[in-house]
């Protein structure tokens, strides 16, 4: 196994980066603070203001059911039903298996699921792998074990990706896997209007973004509640995943409330966010876990209030890929220089797709311009997953409203070569409305806690370690970096750069607690919001000794 995969994976020491006292702050943007000395393992005020009101907290979300089937320990393991070998792909690196691989994969698809395995070796791959059917788990040995090694790129194998926003941007810059889990009708849609040129939207409703009908109005209810009164329960059945959708009002009262309210958000210009309002209605996937009578319960708490100005609502959606997943084992691209900003050509590692219940496990991508991604994808679990070799563009994507993610154990590995002067690095990024997603227990040589704008909202990084040398992207259009509630816990900075890492400044009602000291090097951001942004900052100046040390796995423990 890798260097930094599974239980192997280094941490630095937990006495912290910096040792010694460690201060207590709590701070907001205008300026007030108040601070006091502490001793070692200090518990901020937040945790416990936090357990006493998990699910409405003004600063922390409650994120403990992120994650594949609510965040499960112990993912699904299929029986075996297909081994590559049987289909004849070879482990010498002699011949194309793409297609021995996708044979394998649609028959186990065709039988209702089950695991493909690829036994050790080296395996050749001239097009893209496809996991396009429910329950399907392509399997290796392991990521030291197992190597698919891919020749090609996105834009060889399916044509240009264009923008939807115009130019000369490649999507393939933040879409799109060499192996690509995505059900077989979106994948279809997707790749006939690429191939025609139609660059089409990504979100969960379809290119169009109105492939949905409504199952049932509801009543207005609160965050945090997991009870939800509907009109009509006629159509909704326990197990059902549906989307709850909720559109904005003319004065934007939806994306004020994803921001945290109050004079700040009230006073934004939104109408000429164009690229944000196009992210909106919100749509969020859950399944159902009961329906009595006229009230549905739902697998997790709400993540918004839900007003009656907002139409809210229970829809159908495109058909989601669920259960499935790949496991164990290196993905390797063509080793090529990495190409100018915005102009990827596709060298892609692991995408989702408007996925739900679905994961990647010991898995290594090398040499990719983009390393994992998720697209629409809610309730997915990245776990032991490794971006690695010549640097990439978006090490990990979270976007088009992706919600209830959980990546933990992930590795971001310093470039093998030097990067060209035209290219741009960023890291762990989210963006578009999305929400409640969990990065734990990573270590990142490379890259920042991005944001592509789109005011994601309500996110959790907890327990990494970082060389904060990226930078974000989005543009103008796209609106704020940030939403409320967005959470850095226990972040250790090793080169001391404080940009889209110590957010107190940047994000309303977020909460940064315990990072070591940072100072801006080249990259200044200005808060979105003015006035009080009801920021909180604690246990500034010291790291590892903040208990609990992992706000997620802490969450989960309650």
């Amino acid at each position: 196994m890798g260097r930094g995969m599974g239980m192997g994976m280094e941490h630095p020491s937990r006495r912290g980066v910096l040792g010694g006292a460690m201060v207590v702050a709590v701070v907001t943007a205008s300026g007030g603070s108040t601070q006091a000395h502490a001793g070692a393992g200090e518990t901020p005020l937040l945790w416990g203001e936090f357990k006493a009101t998990p699910y409405t907290h003004p600063q922390v979300p409650y994120v403990a059911r992120a994650g594949a089937h609510c965040g499960t320990r112990r993912l699904p393991r299929p029986k075996v039903v297909a081994n590559v070998r049987d289909y004849g792909a070879r482990p010498d690196g002699t011949q194309d298996a793409a297609p021995a691989i996708n044979r394998a994969l649609a028959d186990a698809g065709a039988r209702g699921g089950g695991a493909v395995v690829i036994p050790p070796g080296d395996y050749r791959i001239d097009d893209i792998i496809r996991i396009a059917h429910d329950n399907v788990v392509l399997r290796g040995a392991g990521s030291a074990r197992t190597t698919l090694h891919a020749t090609k790129s996105l834009t060889e194998l399916i044509g240009p990706y264009g923008s939807r926003y115009g130019g000369d941007k490649s999507s393939w810059s933040w879409a799109g896997g060499l192996i690509w889990l995505c059900p077989q009708s979106r994948w279809e849609s997707l790749t006939t209007a690429i191939r025609a040129k139609e660059w089409p939207f990504e979100g969960w409703t379809g290119n169009k973004r109105d492939a949905w009908q409504t199952l049932t109005t509801t009543a207005p209810a609160r965050r945090g509640d997991r009870a939800l009164r509907v009109t009509d329960p006629s159509r909704l059945h326990k197990g059902d995943l549906v989307l709850l959708r909720l559109a904005d009002d003319a004065d934007h009262t939806l994306l004020e409330h994803m921001a945290g309210g109050g004079d700040g958000p009230e006073a934004y210009t939104w109408d000429d966010k164009t690229k944000l309002t196009s992210y909106v209605p919100y749509e969020w996937p859950v399944r159902i876990t009961s329906v009595n009578k006229s009230t549905v319960t739902l697998e997790r708490p709400l993540p918004l209030d839900v007003r009656e100005e907002w139409g809210p609502r229970l829809t159908t959606h495109v058909t989601a890929l669920t259960g499935a997943g790949v496991e164990a084992l290196t993905l390797e691209a063509v080793e090529k220089p990495q190409s100018p900003h915005l102009l990827d050509k596709g060298y892609n590692g692991v995408t989702f797709q408007c996925a739900y219940d679905c994961w990647a496990d010991d898995i290594v991508v090398r040499h990719v311009d983009n390393g994992f991604g998720l697209v629409s994808a809610s309730a997915c679990t990245l776990r032991r997953t490794r971006v690695t070799g010549r640097g990439a563009h978006h090490p990990y994507f979270c976007r088009e409203g992706s919600h209830d993610n959980l990546t933990e154990d992930f590795r971001i590995d310093r470039r093998t070569t030097p990067a060209p002067s035209d290219t741009q690095l960023h890291g762990i990024n989210v963006e578009g409305l999305s929400s409640y997603n969990v990065w734990s227990r990573g270590e990142m040589e490379m890259g920042t806690f991005d944001s592509h704008r789109g005011m994601p909202f309500a996110n959790v990084r907890t327990d990494i370690t970082v060389e904060n040398n990226g930078r974000h992207g989005g543009d103008t259009s796209a609106g704020p970096l940030f939403g409320a509630r967005f959470t850095h816990w226990n972040i250790r900075v090793t080169n001391e750069r404080a940009g889209l890492v110590k957010i107190d400044g940047l994000a309303p009602y977020s909460a940064t607690v315990g990072i070591n000291e940072v100072r801006e090097f080249d990259q200044i951001d200005v808060p979105d919001f003015s006035g009080d942004l009801h920021a909180r900052l604690e246990l500034y100046g010291t790291t590892n000794a903040v208990r609990p040390r992992n706000l997620y796995e802490a969450q989960r423990d309650l």
